[in-house]
């Protein structure tokens, strides 16, 4: 970040902060204290970022934080979505609160079905349900980044909507494209309950062999 008097980030609102194109307008769907929001304006990465909130009083916290700002942050006190109007930001970040709101929050707006949309979501729980959304609904994955936060693993994931919907697998699921990046073996293990659960409904074939090799790494590992 250019600006040294924007808030610091912890790896994951850091992590979603590199997802957001530079000089796209950016909105904050459940900006809490607008850390984010702040940091984006400050930083001059967004030309504006509207930040917005179901709640109150986080939405004046944020009023407070991104005030330094001026006309770069617009705050807006609302549900989701529906504070927007289509084509009024181009890069839209849904984060803090459960798979769940995230797919409710985006089937509620159909106008995100569209390419010129860059989605970068940061699901609390459940990140599995949201990657078979995803790929369900007609969403790629652009690139997903693994952090920890506050002790917890988080998977920050950039979609585009492409229309060309799949079902995926069950790994594809789990892991999305973590694979690999630091912190991997224990975000497995994490979602271990979740893997063995899967691993028992798979007939004997390729997709149970690997799911086999991951969880064999993980005890190698004593992440579990």
């Amino acid at each position: 970040m250019a600006a040294s008097n924007v808030p610091r980030l912890d790896a994951r609102l850091a992590a979603a902060f590199r997802y957001v194109r530079p000089g796209h307008v950016a909105a904050d769907i459940g900006c809490d204290h607008g850390k984010l929001s702040a940091a984006l304006a400050g930083s001059g990465r967004c030309p504006l970022v509207l930040a917005c909130d179901l709640r109150p009083d986080p939405l004046a916290k944020a009023r407070q934080r991104c005030a330094p700002y001026g006309d770069k942050v617009q705050c807006r006190l609302g549900s989701g979505l529906s504070v927007l109007h289509p084509g009024e930001a181009d890069d839209l970040i849904i984060a803090g609160m459960g798979a769940e709101t995230i797919m409710e929050i985006l089937e509620a707006a159909p106008w995100v079905f569209d390419a010129r949309y860059n989605l970068v979501l940061v699901p609390a729980t459940k990140h599995s349900v949201l990657r078979r959304w995803l790929a369900r609904r007609g969403f790629a994955l652009a690139g997903e980044t693994l952090c920890q936060a506050a002790g917890r693993w988080y998977a920050v994931m950039n979609a585009r909507y492409t229309g060309a919907a799949h079902e995926p697998d069950g790994l594809e699921c789990l892991c999305g494209q973590t694979a690999g990046q630091p912190g991997f073996a224990a975000y497995c293990a994490q979602q271990n309950a979740k893997l063995k659960k899967y691993r028992r409904g798979l007939p004997p074939g390729s997709e149970a062999d690997a799911v086999d090799a991951l969880i064999l790494e993980l005890e190698e590992r004593s992440c579990l």
